[in-house]
């Protein structure tokens, strides 16, 4: 098989390789079962996933699951590490939405409890959740002192605010918290854009779910979970709203403007880098830190805020409800991690730019309760279809990085989505398959239809016969707040 000159050569039934030539660093790997492949040739995401194998310092493979689709630099869905002394660090194969990321809570409700409440919910959602473009948060605006903070605590800031409580950073990648971030590093327009976006869904792919559990693949670790059928969980996606975007923006335009001196070629401007042992690469890590600490505090607020929101709407107490976070996975981010690379264990720099951690069992990143059964990974499909919450496996580790996809994949573009569909069409369709959307603004519903995305089910498939991450149940949506 052929793909723009380039030879692809079938590994096993759930993964392809792209082999390394004279100017590939690398080759390239990316995750996919038969059927999903045209669709995956359709756009330039494969072109961009053999530029990041040209990429100095590169380990084993240039990697991309089965939700690739086209970005800016890395495809989304990319995952690359890179070795600390030779290697790079790039805000392309990092994202402009710096960990962005998705939390899993579970209730103690049961839908038959709630499903003619639905609407009173997502309203409910809407009426304490601050959301869409430029929305200002819960809490009152940050003095610079307070940013800091945000910048340096994570999520940790949000709890001693009130907002949850300690036994949730259990239940977060990292804790909740990069150790490396370095407030010096931000620009002051950054700031100014940080001050009062803390607690925002913001808009686009944002959102907040409200869904049931249909259907457990794995007994044994749904009952360790506390999930079981017919459970009413909560689901936030959200990041460091323009905050990071700006971070990333800053660090783009001076790279960009330093592409030429590179001691290396790269064949893409929009894989501007630095060495990661260099000065300017080092201050980009540290800003990124920042930025992702900020989007834990942000979620951390946002899930503590639609807790409340679900116990005003539904007049019941917070022992009824018994809310409680089963993960926070991000999936825009550059983490530093140990890894075994050709027989030694070493530290990497480890891009994940629309991926996501899938650790498997008896990391030391992970708290005792995962270390035995392996991080939770956390799917959500579109507004339309079903979620997953999936668990890290041993696998994984030797394949991917500890690696595993985000979501479905785009397949259609917003501005091609708002040519294709009108707001009442999508609303009406989501209707009739019994849920509630409620959009801030009808452009997001539009460019988010259902129609825009891979069939996540197909997505989480890939990963699972490619052994990445196992199954372990599936949620129907139920309602949906977007920004």
């Amino acid at each position: 098989m052929k793909f723009k000159g380039h030879t692809i050569q079938k590994i096993s039934d759930a993964i392809w390789e792209i082999p390394r030539n004279e100017e590939m660093m690398s080759p390239a790997r990316f995750y996919a079962t038969q059927k999903m492949l045209p669709q995956i040739f359709k756009d330039n995401a494969l072109t961009q996933l053999i530029n990041v194998a040209h990429l100095p310092g590169i380990q084993k493979y240039a990697m991309a699951m089965p939700d690739i689709h086209y970005g800016y630099g890395f495809p989304i869905g990319g995952v690359a590490a890179f070795d600390l002394e030779e290697g790079i660090i790039s805000p392309g194969g990092v994202g402009y939405d710096i960990n962005c990321g998705v939390r899993f809570c579970r209730t103690n409700l049961i839908f038959n409890e709630v499903k003619d409440q639905i609407e009173d919910i997502v309203k409910g959602f809407y009426r304490y959740v601050p959301s869409g473009v430029g929305s200002s948060g819960a809490i009152k605006k940050l003095n610079q002192v307070e940013e800091n903070e945000v910048m340096t605590k994570g999520a940790q800031w949000a709890i001693e605010k009130g907002f949850g409580n300690a036994d949730d950073l259990k239940h977060i990648e990292n804790f909740g918290c990069m150790e490396k971030a370095n407030p010096d590093t931000i620009s002051n327009r950054a700031r100014q854009r940080g001050l009062d976006q803390v607690g925002t869904l913001g808009s686009g792919n944002h959102f907040l779910e409200i869904g049931t559990i249909d259907k457990i693949y794995d007994d044994e670790v749904a009952k360790k979970l506390n999930l079981r059928l017919q459970q009413i969980v909560v689901m936030v996606h959200s990041g460091s709203r323009g905050f990071g975007y700006q971070i990333c923006d800053d660090f783009l335009h001076e790279m960009v403007k330093k592409f030429t001196d590179l001691p290396f070629h790269i064949p893409d401007r929009q894989l501007a880098c630095a060495p990661f042992s260099s000065e300017l690469g080092q201050r980009y890590y540290q800003a990124m830190c920042c930025a992702a600490n900020y989007a834990w505090a942000n979620r951390q607020v946002l899930m503590s805020l639609a807790e409340r929101a679900l116990i005003k709407s539904l007049s019941i107490s917070e022992k009824e409800l018994d809310f409680k976070l089963i993960y926070d996975v991000c999936h825009n981010i550059a983490k530093l991690e140990k890894h075994r690379v050709n027989g030694s264990e070493r530290t990497l720099c480890v891009h994940r730019k629309g991926a996501t951690r899938a650790f498997g069992p008896n990391r030391e990143e992970l708290s005792d309760e995962y270390k035995v059964i392996g991080q939770p990974v956390i799917i959500p499909g579109d507004m339309g279809t079903h979620s997953y919450l999936l668990i890290g496996t041993e696998k994984a580790m030797t394949e991917s990085f500890g690696s595993c996809c985000h979501g479905a994949g785009r397949v259609m573009s917003r501005s091609a989505a708002k040519r294709s569909f009108s707001f009442h069409e999508v609303k009406n369709k989501l209707q009739k398959q019994g849920i509630v959307a409620w959009s801030v603004q009808k452009n997001t519903l539009v460019e988010e239809s259902p129609d825009t995305y891979k069939n996540v089910s197909d997505v989480v498939d890939a990963v699972e016969i490619a052994g990445l991450a196992k199954k372990v149940v599936r949620t129907r949506p139920l309602g949906v707040l977007k920004g």
